[in-house]
């Protein structure tokens, strides 16, 4: 988890943003993205999003999934797992459906693990529904 990570299929990759590339504005697209440079705006995509230890994201992203390794100001949504590495730094509220943090990544706002946290934890007699959050370090840790 967290080795060089790459999306799950390169070859489904439509949008590549290079080190050396600034995009600015509305980003709406359906397949995966990877960032390496910088983006200022917003970020939509049905796919999976990976952000590079280099990239500087001053936007909302909204995913199917997402790797975060790099700086991100602003929201992100992911409708289903979100991976962030120790070299990550998010200012901004998270919500996913399960969270993978590696020690050592900085993320300064709220985080919101499943279709409605808060309700699947406190409702009386719920003992299907678990929010996933893993930490990993030399040695890997997981909490339910």
């Amino acid at each position: 988890m967290f080795k060089n990570e790459t999306p799950k299929n390169i070859k489904d990759t439509e949008t590549i943003i290079g080190e050396s590339v600034m995009v600015e504005g509305e980003f709406n697209g359906h397949g995966n993205v990877i960032i390496e440079g910088k983006l200022n705006g917003n970020l939509n995509t049905d796919g999976h999003v990976l952000v590079g230890e280099k990239a500087e994201i001053n936007a909302n992203i909204k995913a199917s999934s997402a790797f975060i390794s790099g700086l991100v100001k602003g929201n992100i949504n992911i409708n289903d797992s979100l991976d962030v590495a120790k070299t990550a730094i998010i200012n901004g509220d998270i919500k996913a459906q399960s969270i993978a943090v590696e020690a050592g990544c900085q993320i300064n706002g709220k985080i919101n693990i499943g279709t409605n946290p808060s309700k699947a934890l406190y409702e009386k007699g719920n003992t299907t529904k678990k929010n996933k959050i893993i930490v990993s370090s030399e040695s890997e840790k997981m909490t339910d």
